[in-house]
């Protein structure tokens, strides 16, 4: 009877131990499981942090780049057609009234340019120009302005049915192409470029091709912002390859899912 009862005894307390273990298991296994998750939410606000920052930064650097197209554009452009129209102005002769009146007129039209001109510029002056109208318009008009200059041949290809993304995405993504056009302006020395512009039903490709002078270094694969346009790419889930040989031009190519703005 005292066996038996020492027997009870002795299953209960391991009962208890056992039970205890296991509360004390648990336990551990829900305080590192919140922990764990405590730690991704930090993970997914830094993440989300770190790419508001990015766009951000890109908002920042197509601002910068408008201004300074903007004041390369009076300078060069309006800047010059008003003063031919200060110096036709001030070599009227009033005593010859018919060749005055004409010179009087063309002042006019040559006035009238520039105002049409600076109410192009008024247009981008931030990137309400991508929220408002979309990737592709606001790219018109890049290339327009760029075009304006006379200095490039610019063409702009467009295949596929146009899709809205997300005005972050395009964003990025108008950055990629702006930060292209700079750098093939700056150190190509080309003077023809064309980007094409893909839609597919599943993802966007996007192409911009010149015939500069092109390279053949790697290091020069890390310079001239093409780090900057790879990231963007990255953030975008998508794909950036360079490919350029020196005297052959570079082709520049984005490709990017096109996810929730896939049609279905």
């Amino acid at each position: 009877m005292q066996n038996l009862q020492n027997g009870i005894v002795e299953v209960f307390l391991l009962t208890i131990l056992l039970i205890s273990a296991l509360i004390v298991f648990i336990t551990i296994i829900i305080i590192k499981s919140k922990e764990k998750q405590r730690i991704n939410l930090l993970n997914i606000q830094e993440l989300k942090l770190n790419h508001e920052n990015d766009m951000l930064r890109s908002q920042l650097e197509i601002q910068e780049q408008t201004f300074q197209n903007i004041s390369r554009e009076i300078h060069d452009n309006i800047g010059q057609k008003l003063t031919l129209a200060k110096l036709q102005l001030n070599t009227i002769d009033l005593s010859h009234e018919p060749s005055s009146q004409s010179m009087v007129e063309d002042a006019v039209k040559i006035i009238g340019g520039a105002i049409r001109d600076l109410s192009d510029i008024s247009r981008s002056m931030s990137s309400e120009v991508i929220m408002n109208s979309g990737f592709i318009k606001a790219l018109e008009f890049e290339i327009n302005q760029l075009n304006k200059t006379r200095l490039y041949s610019i063409k702009l290809i467009i295949t596929g049915d146009t899709e809205f993304m997300d005005s972050g995405k395009e964003l990025l993504l108008f950055r990629i192409v702006q930060e292209a056009l700079s750098n093939i302006m700056k150190h190509s020395e080309a003077s023809e470029v064309s980007v094409d512009v893909n839609y597919t039903k599943i993802d966007l490709s996007l192409t911009i091709n010149d015939n500069g002078k092109g390279f053949d270094d790697e290091s020069k694969l890390n310079a001239n912002g093409l780090n900057n346009m790879a990231k963007r790419a990255k953030m975008l889930d998508g794909v950036f390859e360079i490919d350029s040989k020196k005297g052959e031009g570079t082709t520049i190519t984005i490709k990017i899912p096109l996810y929730e703005s896939t049609k279905v």
